[in-house]
C-alpha cells in the first residue's frame, strides 16, 4: 500500500514536528483537533497539518495514522480510532509511537486489530525533528514494512523486529537512562540546596564531573515544561521493569520527582516560554522553595 496521506494524533510538541517533516517532503498530513488546545491548533497550522472534523473523516482520508500522545491518552485515542474504523469499514495502518510499556502497547494493538486494521509498534528516540536535527523512530511487528515508506519523506524509521512490544520496549529502557537521570539530577540538586551544600557540590562536580555538569546546565532547564507528561512515562517504564522481574521502584521514584516538579509554577512553562537566561542554580532555587 502506497502512503499518500498520513494522520497524526496529536500535533503537539513531537507530533507537529514529525508532521512538518512529512509535509515538507510531499506527504499530505491530517489530524482531528476535536477537544485540542489552542496551542496544539497553532502548532498544527504552523506545521501545515490539515484539520478534519471527525475521526471518521481521519480514517477515510489517511492511509496511515501515527499516534504521538502523552502515555495516558494512548489507549483512548486507539479506542476512538477503532470505533471510527468499525463505523466506516476502513482499513489503515495504525502506528503507536507513544512512550508506553510493551504490555500496554499489546493491549492497544488488540483494540486496533479487532477493528480489522494493521497495528505497528513504534518508539521515538530523540527530540522533535527540525532543521539539522533528526530523531529515530524504531518500529516492530507484522506489517512494519508499510511504515518504512515514510523514510522516503524525511523520517528515519528503523525496523528492529517482528514482535509487538520490541520497539516500545527499546523506548522504555532508553528513556529510563535519559529522563530517569534527569529526575535523579534534579532531586539531588534540590536536596543539596536544602542542605546548604549546593556550592560545595558544584565545586566538586567542576573537578570530577565537569562534562556531566555542563550537560545538566544545558539539559535540565527544559525539564519542568515536560514534567507533567513525563510522570506517566516513568510509570510505564516502572511497569516494564516490574513485568520482567525487576524492581519498579526506581522509576516510580522518578515519577514522584516529576510529580513534585509539576506542582511548582515553573512547570507551567512551555517550550516557547522557557527562560533561556535562567541559570541552573536559579532553577533549583525555585524548585527548592
Amino acid at each position: 500500500m502506497a502512503v499518500k496521506t498520513a494522520g497524526i494524533l496529536s500535533p503537539g510538541d513531537m507530533g507537529h514536528a514529525v508532521g512538518a517533516v512529512l509535509v515538507k517532503n510531499g506527504i499530505k498530513v491530517i489530524t482531528c483537533l476535536e477537544g485540542r488546545s489552542n496551542r496544539t491548533r497553532g502548532l498544527a497550522e504552523k506545521a501545515g497539518i490539515q484539520n478534519v472534523p471527525t475521526y471518521q473523516d481521519l480514517v477515510r482520508d489517511a492511509d496511515i495514522v501515527l499516534s504521538i500522545l502523552v502515555p495516558a491518552e494512548a489507549k483512548n485515542a486507539a479506542t476512538l480510532v477503532s470505533k471510527a474504523l468499525e463505523e466506516t469499514g476502513q482499513k489503515i495502518s495504525y502506528v503507536d509511537c507513544n512512550a508506553i510499556a510493551p504490555q500496554t502497547v499489546q493491549e492497544i494493538g488488540k483494540i486496533i486489530t479487532a477493528a480489522g486494521s494493521n497495528f505497528v509498534d513504534a518508539g521515538i528516540i530523540g527530540g522533535p525533528p527540525g532543521p539539522g536535527v533528526m530523531n529515530r523512530i524504531y518500529v516492530s511487528g507484522p506489517g512494519a514494512e508499510v511504515v518504512e515508506q515514510l523514510n522516503k519523506y524525511g523520517l528515519d524509521l528503523r525496523v528492529i523486529g517482528p514482535e509487538i512490544g520490541q520497539a516500545s520496549g527499546l523506548k522504555m529502557v532508553y528513556a529510563a537512562l535519559t529522563k530517569g537521570t534527569s529526575a535523579l539530577a534534579l532531586e539531588l540538586l534540590v536536596a543539596a540546596k536544602r542542605l546548604n551544600l549546593y556550592d560545595a557540590l558544584i565545586a566538586e562536580w567542576e573537578m570530577s564531573q565537569a562534562d556531566r555538569y555542563e550537560s545538566f546546565k544545558r539539559g535540565l532547564q527544559s525539564v519542568p515544561s515536560k514534567s507533567h507528561r513525563w510522570i506517566g512515562e516513568m510509570e510505564e517504564i516502572a511497569k516494564t521493569f516490574g513485568d520482567v522481574g525487576l524492581t519498579p521502584k526506581i522509576l516510580e521514584g522518578a515519577a514522584d520527582m516529576y510529580r513534585f516538579i509539576g506542582k511548582n509554577p515553573v512547570s507551567d512553562e512551555t517550550p516557547e516560554t522557557i527562560d533561556r537566561n535562567r541559570t541552573l542554580e536559579q532553577l533549583i532555587d525555585r524548585l527548592a522553595k
